[in-house]
């Protein structure tokens, strides 16, 4: 049997951070996966991730984010690799709305979060919105928060190049390897992936949608899984959408419980610009997940949620996509012992905001699992204690 010193199982965004960070130390550390990460089969597809550095789900988030912004920045120095694209971001929100991002008090949260860690950022009326950004068709009580240093991230080529990293620095990777069991031994833990045994003092469980099944019944119904869909729309006015004049965006719809978010056209007008919602509808799993996307879905999607108020973004579709939120009650991230002891812990930044913050929680976790501590991340605010479980 193989030993290790430490098995991270799930190779996504946490995944791949905490594998290359562990390897990066000087660990021997043994990276699986049931799939051959990068893939379209989970929660880290979908060209691109919104950043933002002033976090509307609590503020003990934004330490997080910014050091994730100087690791993307060390790894792509270290790669070659195009990894986050600064655009800014707008927040479109008003007291009318019923709708909100994640948590109540969204927008609120995420000015208190910025004043609160200094992040740069500037209030927006609505004539200044529509003066700045006229791809935007905001109403007179709509207010903004605007954050220039906030952009967008490339899933796949992030946990692409992290994979990489990790391979350079000796970690293993075996792809195609389904977790089978984990069981305690008295040496450490005992993981079987792909018809094959490992050992290890140490397990993190990434598992991301996967998760749940591998909890105790009493902590799997803190997950939800949650299908949400990603459009790509052809626009009408390439120039409004150019990187250059478009900030990614969130917009808590005028609507009821309706939320959109978005980005310029990122690979050029042919590329089209990338909008989506966020469905807190039907749980599913991610066997089961419906992946295709129905014209019928886009069009209603379109006419509800984006010709209202991006009137720019044509009802051509070019492409579409499925994806998975993991979504906690809280719409926080848990990050603890899977049972009794500390040999094997949960890694789940979920709930749909969690790969803004992957390279430093990577990190924060890499630390922890050889004993050192995690001063980024208030480990109190997502233990399992929080749910009373």
């Amino acid at each position: 049997m193989d030993r290790f010193d430490v098995i991270v199982v799930g190779l996504g965004a946490m995944g791949a951070a905490a594998v290359w960070q562990l390897a990066r130390r000087g660990v021997r550390v043994l990276g699986v996966d049931q799939y051959s990460p990068p893939h379209a089969l989970g929660s880290s597809h979908g060209d691109t991730r919104i950043t933002r550095l002033a976090i509307g789900e609590g503020a003990h988030y934004s330490p997080l984010a910014a050091r994730s912004h100087a690791l993307w920045r060390e790894i792509e120095a270290e790669t070659g690799a195009d990894l986050m694209t600064t655009t800014g971001m707008l927040l479109i929100s008003s007291s009318a709305t019923r709708a909100s991002v994640h948590v109540p008090h969204f927008f609120r949260n995420t000015l208190e979060a910025a004043d609160l860690h200094g992040v740069d950022h500037e209030r927006l009326d609505a004539d200044e919105m529509r003066r700045r950004f006229p791809q935007f068709a905001v109403a007179d009580e709509e207010l903004g928060y605007y954050e220039p240093g906030a952009g967008f991230l490339r899933p796949e080529a992030c946990i692409e190049a992290q994979l990489t990293l990790a391979r350079r620095h000796g970690a293993v990777i075996r792809t195609g390897a389904r977790l089978q069991s984990l069981a305690e031994t008295g040496g450490g833990v005992r993981v079987e992936a792909g018809g094959q045994a490992f050992e290890a003092g140490r397990v993190l469980l990434c598992l991301g949608a996967w998760l749940p099944e591998q909890l105790p019944a009493a902590r799997r119904g803190l997950f939800t899984v949650r299908r949400q869909v990603l459009y790509w729309f052809a626009v009408d006015r390439p120039e409004l959408f150019d990187p250059a004049r478009c900030p990614v965006f969130i917009w808590e719809l005028p609507v009821a419980d309706r939320v959109i978010y978005g980005f310029p056209a990122v690979d050029g007008p042919s590329g089209g610009v990338k909008v989506a919602t966020e469905q807190q509808g039907v749980a599913t799993h991610p066997r089961d997940v419906d992946r295709s996307v129905a014209p019928s879905e886009a069009a209603e999607t379109h006419r509800d949620c984006i010709a209202p108020f991006l009137p720019a973004v044509s009802d051509r579709l070019i492409k579409a996509a499925a994806c998975l939120y993991t979504v906690t009650p809280d719409a926080g991230f848990v990050v603890d012992r899977l049972g009794d002891s500390d040999r094997v812990t949960v890694v789940s930044a979920c709930s749909g905001h969690g790969f803004k913050h992957s390279a430093a929680l990577g990190e924060a976790v890499a630390d922890r699992a050889l004993g050192a501590s995690a001063p980024l991340i208030d480990l109190d605010a997502v233990r399992w204690a929080r749910f009373g479980r």
